[in-house]
C-alpha cells in the first residue's frame, strides 16, 4: 500500500524520510492533491536508467522504421564480429 501523507508531515521530516525505502516511495499532498514524492537514490537511479534505455531503443526503432533495417550479417561485420 503506498504511503501517502500530507506535506506538512515535513515538519519532522526524518520520520518521514525514515519511511522511504528502495521499494517504497512516500508520497506528499499539497491541498488534498498528490504533489510530490520522495525516492530513495537507488530506485531514481534505476528508473533515470529504465526511462533512458526505453528512450534510446524507441529511438532505434523509429530509426529502422524510417532508415530500414540491416542484416544480421550486415551487422556483425560493420561490428567486427
Amino acid at each position: 500500500m503506498p504511503c501517502i501523507k500530507p506535506i506538512s508531515e515535513l515538519r519532522n521530516y526524518n520520520r518521514v524520510l525514515s519511511e522511504v525505502s528502495p521499494d517504497s516511495p512516500v508520497f506528499l499532498t499539497k491541498n488534498g492533491h498528490g504533489r510530490f514524492a520522495l525516492v530513495d537514490i537507488g530506485a531514481y537511479e534505476r528508473l533515470r536508467a529504465e526511462l533512458d534505455l526505453a528512450s534510446e531503443l524507441a529511438k532505434g526503432e523509429r530509426s529502422a522504421r524510417t532508415g530500414g533495417w540491416i542484416s544480421l550479417a550486415d551487422a556483425e561485420k560493420s561490428l567486427g564480429l
